[in-house]
């Protein structure tokens, strides 16, 4: 009996300081992913230890029958490396293990996945064995999207067990506690990703993970190449499609601001002028721009230093583009990573992420960023 309670007394003590664990780190979070296929070019060694609280390593994916974690040889090799360089560091930096991604392919392995008790337990286990061979401090869900209500409900209930598993192991073994986070769309509604209005389990999203990165970016794209579009903007006077809308829709659902980390893009989306004269956002297009329909944020600059580029920033909407000829872009600068940032520290968020590592030239974006959340 004395033996019992002793336990429950340490358990209780244990449960409790995870717990303030994962409450401290859901204020100030500076994240970012970085792509594996990064390796060769810009290793995890090569990220200064003071720009990012926690980065993230894309991706894993899963592979039926049983839906565990499938580990590549290339991962093998450079998980270790991840988690041991960015450990190293002072101030350490959290390392946080992503799976899946935007493909597409990923939807029917997560549907298939969360829909069945056996399969998410799979999942489960695997995730966090995979995150304890290779020393991540925690897991981060990239499902992009479900798309269908009954694939919203499963993904709560795979939240939920998620969550107590994870609990459960950091008693059972004594190790600090995995972090448990979450890649979603901007708002909890995704009605404009189906047909089907479905709505993310805004409960299980917030009493199961510590904090969730909101993907601010992509609302605009080749796959609408009628008009220009500003792809991350904050406001939108005409629309709900905004970074400031889906934060507070989110907020609306019940969850917690200092949750809520604010994605950012360090990419532009690029269209094709139907009349270079007509010129703003929201010009008639004809087709996709440079790159294809998107550029990095160091091949905006390269863009903007040609001779006749003009560069505009859009107060109204806080982005900025750029034109020349009948090529046009629509991106972030300092300029509006400033704005954008205020508006989260303003606004108590959590912080901000940003996708991707390695699209910049000097850390322009990244010490912007800095600077702009000192408090």
């Amino acid at each position: 009996m004395a033996n019992t309670m002793i336990n429950s007394i340490l358990f209780f003590f244990f449960f409790s300081s995870t717990t303030m664990f994962a409450s401290a780190t859901a204020a100030d979070i500076k994240g970012a992913y970085w792509p594996s296929w990064l390796q060769n070019t810009l290793p995890p060694s090569a990220i200064p230890a003071s720009y990012y609280t926690h980065v993230f390593y894309a991706f894993v994916g899963i592979s039926p029958p049983n839906y565990q974690l499938v580990v590549k040889p290339e991962d093998e090799q450079w998980m270790p490396i991840f988690t041991t360089s960015l450990h190293s560091k002072t101030p350490r930096v959290m390392t946080m293990l992503s799976i899946g991604g935007g493909d597409s392919s990923n939807r029917a392995g997560f549907d298939a996945m969360a829909s069945s008790p056996s399969n998410r337990a799979n999942f489960i286990s695997s995730t966090i064995q995979v995150a304890r061979r290779y020393n991540f401090d925690g897991l981060d869900l990239d499902w992009e999207y479900p798309l269908t209500q009954a694939a919203m409900v499963n993904l709560g209930t795979l939240l939920t067990e998620w969550r107590k598993a994870i609990n459960e192991e950091a008693g059972r073994t004594g190790k600090p506690r995995l972090l448990l986070t979450a890649a979603v769309y901007f708002t909890p509604s995704a009605y404009i990703l189906s047909t089907e209005l479905t709505t993310y389990p805004a409960q299980a999203v917030r009493d199961s993970l510590d904090f969730v990165n909101l993907m601010c970016y992509d609302y605009r794209g080749e796959w609408d190449t009628s008009k220009t579009g500003a792809h991350a903007l904050l406001y939108d006077p005409s629309s709900q499609i905004s970074t400031s809308a889906g934060i507070q829709a989110w907020i609306n659902a019940g969850l917690p601001a200092n949750k809520l980390i604010m994605g950012l893009p360090m990419y532009g989306r690029t269209w094709k002028l139907r009349d270079p004269n007509v010129n703003g956002i929201g010009a008639p297009a004809v087709g996709v721009g440079p790159g294809g329909g998107v550029l990095t944020y160091a091949d905006v600059v390269n863009f903007n230093g040609v001779s006749g580029t003009r560069v505009v920033y859009d107060a109204r909407t806080v982005s900025m583009y750029s034109y020349r000829g009948t090529d046009w872009i629509g991106y972030d600068s300092p300029t509006s990573i400033d704005v954008k940032v205020k508006y989260a520290r303003d606004n108590r968020l959590g912080g901000y992420f940003f996708w991707r590592i390695g699209q910049e030239k000097n850390w322009e974006l990244t010490t912007q960023a800095l600077r702009s959340w000192a408090r």
